[in-house]
């Protein structure tokens, strides 16, 4: 059983949004679930000009990771692009440590002589 992340929600020159709040509470704890090194959240959304800019970073054991986003229309669809970004972030960095140490017992067998 996983334990349920931190979760910082920063809302700059935006009204906060309850909806949108759920929406990351929800994305964090299925991506706390699938990496389970991930244990805190910080997720930044602000208004710059009339598009919404978002900021995600994620702190764990040996994970230390972070996204940014710019463009969106609304909150939400910031913090989805931003949450979409860090997991893609965060799957790169788990399967680059799961996967060189595949690599490296791979190199070390010895082959065999018929």
């Amino acid at each position: 059983m996983t334990e349920s992340a931190r979760i910082q929600t920063h809302w700059r020159n935006l009204p906060a949004d309850e909806l949108t709040n759920q929406y990351l509470a929800r994305r964090c704890d299925q991506l706390t679930a699938e990496f389970p090194e991930a244990d805190s959240f910080e997720i930044s959304l602000q208004v710059e000009g009339k598009q919404v800019e978002g900021h995600a970073h994620v702190d764990g054991k040996r994970t230390r990771l972070a996204a940014h986003t710019r463009g969106a229309l609304s909150s939400r669809q910031a913090a989805e692009r931003v949450l979409d970004k860090l997991e893609r972030e965060m799957r790169k960095e788990h399967d680059k440590r799961i996967f060189s140490a595949r690599r490296k017992a791979q190199k070390s067998q010895v082959k065999r002589q018929e």
